[in-house]
Parts: structure tokens; sequence; C-alpha cells
């Protein structure tokens, strides 16, 4: 798995600012393609991965998609970032890319409201495809905005628990948690201190903690971020406030906020092998499904578990959800073969086989419903985990607004200011930050 930008605080920040930047796109959300899919033209693909093994597969699958369609040769560029993406949609020309994939499905709302990727509705349309009958609903809540359906998921990411199964049996731990109580319990059991340090933690809750932001926990209280007027409802939803408070009493039950920052600073980089998780200093870690790859490859010298990450105990009922989000792909509004384009496109993400190939060789997981029941998937037995929460009912994501997920930031703020003790009153934070979303969201409609 190549250094995904988009699993990162900081690259959230990054990605809001370019998302903004965007927003001096005209193009046009209306389908001008008058070009020939038959015709004998070269499509331009940009996209992110840089991973030897990503490249290869990404190259393996444009080549069956050119193999079937002889007309078209696609020139791929890979290890393009959102700010290379976003300039070179400014400016158009024969430079631009035609197609584009990104990591970033903070992006999306910006793209759809500017115009700078197609509208897909008219093309699904002629080809008479229902995304509804494809992908599932968090899915299409990240690629499309305001009824612009103007990215498709391109496999997906989806979040859970992975546990220490050989640290779980010394602690006479005999199964993952189901609950956030039981969360508590079993982190507590295995954390062991050293001095005014950890020997191992059980789990590193703080938001600076890898994965570990507002973003990613909360699903597990199926929250509403905006209300049906479209205004922020992060400080009317309990979800919210509870999730926050769960979190820094976890904190505090672990050590309290500056000696988990003392030992966070230990930690080696998040996608090194020297992550805290294959080196032992964690036993649990909230992740995604690439994690597993990333660990088997780093050499870790105890067993793997994974499972859903916990529910709320209210919710015990809905165990086995989680967080999605994933890569996205559309197709450049300044692109003159917009037809041709979406030919790739719509083989990449919607054909059965070209998902499940791309899926086995990216190690992520599928996006389309059939994908995600084929046979052919070649995943270790662990990966069935992200599967699995994938097709939960009550899986959920963040979705797409226009302001490029800046609203996660500002809500990021809140935990970040709470947990550290800055912030006192929690409700007091949320209202503020609730305000704060809806004036920037406002300033950009």
């Amino acid at each position: 798995m190549s250094i995904r930008t988009r699993k990162s605080a900081a690259a959230l920040a990054a990605t809001a600012a370019v998302s903004l930047f965007a927003s001096a796109c005209t193009g046009s959300t209306e389908s001008a393609a008058t070009d020939d899919p038959k015709a004998k033209t070269t499509l331009t693909l940009w996209h992110g991965w840089s991973a030897p093994s990503e490249v290869k597969a990404m190259k393996d699958n444009v080549d069956r998609f050119m193999a079937r369609h002889q007309n078209i040769k696609v020139q791929i560029v890979g290890n393009m970032t959102d700010d290379k993406i976003n300039q070179a949609l400014r400016a158009g020309g024969s430079k631009a890319p035609d197609v584009v994939s990104s990591f970033s499905t903070t992006s999306v709302g910006k793209f759809c409201a500017t115009g700078a990727f197609t509208d897909l509705n008219p093309f699904l349309k002629k080809s008479n495809l229902d995304p509804k009958a494809i992908f599932h609903k968090p899915l299409l809540d990240y690629t499309q905005f305001d009824g612009n359906q103007c990215a498709l998921p391109l496999l997906s990411d989806a979040y859970g628990l992975y546990y220490n199964k050989d640290a779980f049996k010394k602690a006479g731990i005999d199964a993952p948690p189901k609950t956030w109580s039981e969360f508590d319990k079993v982190a507590e059991k295995l954390t062991k201190t050293k001095g005014d340090s950890y020997e191992q933690l059980g789990f590193m809750p703080n938001y600076h903690g890898y994965e570990t932001t507002i973003s990613h926990y909360v699903p597990q209280w199926s929250p509403t971020y905006f209300d049906a007027e479209g205004k922020s409802n992060v400080a009317k939803d309990p979800a919210f406030r509870d999730m926050i408070t769960y979190q820094k009493k976890l904190a505090d039950k672990l050590g309290g906020f500056a000696k988990l920052k003392k030992y966070r600073n230990t930690f080696g980089d998040e996608w090194g092998a020297k992550h805290p998780f294959h080196t032992g200093q964690v036993a649990m870690q909230l992740d995604g499904e690439w994690r597993l790859g990333m660990a088997k490859d780093s050499g870790v010298k105890f067993e793997i578990g994974t499972a859903p990450l916990p529910v709320p105990d209210d919710q015990v009922a809905d165990y086995g959800k989680g967080y999605l989000s994933g890569t996205i792909m559309g197709i450049a509004s300044t692109s003159k073969k917009q037809n041709a384009a979406w030919e790739l496109v719509k083989y990449m993400t919607t054909d059965t086989d070209a998902v499940v190939a791309f899926s086995n060789g990216i190690r992520n997981v599928p996006s389309t419903i059939e994908a995600l029941k084929s046979p052919d998937l070649k995943h270790a037995p662990e990966f069935k985990t992200f599967i699995d929460i994938a097709q939960h009912p009550k899986s959920n994501t963040s979705p797409a607004n226009v302001d490029g997920g800046a609203y996660h930031l500002t809500l990021q703020d809140v935990g970040l200011r709470y947990e550290s003790g800055q912030l006192k009153d929690l409700q007091a934070g949320l209202d503020k930050a609730a305000r704060q979303i809806d004036t920037d969201i406002a300033k950009l409609k």
C-alpha cells in the first residue's frame, strides 16, 4: 500500500484547502459529450498510486480495458496528488487528464459543485446502469453531491479493529470486544505500564494516533452530520457528544492525554514497518483493510486478528458496522473525449471482473455489490472482516459537501481541545463548531 495522504488529519487539511482552491473552476456539470467512442483516440488517466505493485495492478486493469476497446489507447500517469489534479483541471488544455482517480473523497463536493468533474448521471442513464443497484448507499453518499453523481467508487476502504491475538491470549481475553464498555476493560487489561510510560498499550485513543479521528470513530454511533436543510447537526445529534465523551474517558483511563502523547511520540511511521501495531507497542488498532497486508509484509511476530469496531451498548444489535470510504473516479469536464472516457470509467468501476482483479492487486475492498460476493476474490481469511463491514446495512460514511471536507477539521478541533483539557464545556464547543461549519459552507454557495 502506498502512502495514502487522505488518511491523516494534516492531509485532510490540505485536501480541504485544495478543494477550496478549486472553487475557481468553471467547468459545467452538463454533459457535452459529442465524441465518437468507437473512433481511435488516446485518453490520459491520472491516479495517485505509487507503489510498484499498485502501479502494476492499475496497468493490468487498463490493459484489459484496451484489449476490449482496441480503438482507445490509455496513457497512465501515477502518483498524482489532488493539488496537481486541481491545477490541471483549472488550466485545461491538451495536458490536462481526461479521467481522474483520487484518494480524497472529501474533494467530491467541490468537484461536483464547481463542475470540475462531469456529471455522470447522463452516462449512467445512457448505459442503462442504476448506481443504486451497483453500489451500496455509503459509497454513493461520498461520490455525489446535491444530485450530481460526478464520480463513481473505485474500490473502497472499510475501517475495523486489528488486535494482537498473542497479547489477547496472554491476558486471558477470548474474543474481541463488541461494545465500547467491553472495549474499555480489554484496553485496560492489555495495558502494561513501565515507569512513566508503557511496555504495551492496549489502544491509542488520542486523535493524533494513527487513524483515530472523529470521522473514523463516530460512525459506530450512526451520526447524522447535516439536517434536512443542510445545516450542521453536530451540536444536536447526541452521537457526536457521546463519541467525544467516550474517547476522553478512555484516554483518561489509559493514563491521560499527556502520558499518551509522550508514548505516541515513540511510534514509528504510520506507513512503515515500525508502525506501533506491527512492533507490539499497541495491542489494538483502529485501521482500514490495507493494514493487514502492510502488517504481514513487515513480518509481525504475532497472530493478527481482525474484527468490526465496537458499538455503543444500546446499539449492540448493529455490531458489525463501520466507516466506509475509498478511491473515486471521474471524468474531467475539460476533456473533449468524454464518451470514450466514460467507457474507461464504466469498465473500471462497474465491471465485476475488473473490480475483483483490481481489488486483488491493490488489496482494497471491492466497491460493487457483485464484486463483494465474487468467489474470485483472493484475500487472506482475516480480510473477510472488511468485506463484511462493507456490506453491513448500518455501515456509513461522512457525506460530501461543498466545503471540501473542511467541516471535519472544525469538528476534529473540538475533539483535540477537549481531550487535552483545553475545552471544558463540550456542548458549547459543539455549538460553536456547528455555527462555524454553517458559516463556512454558506460562503461557498
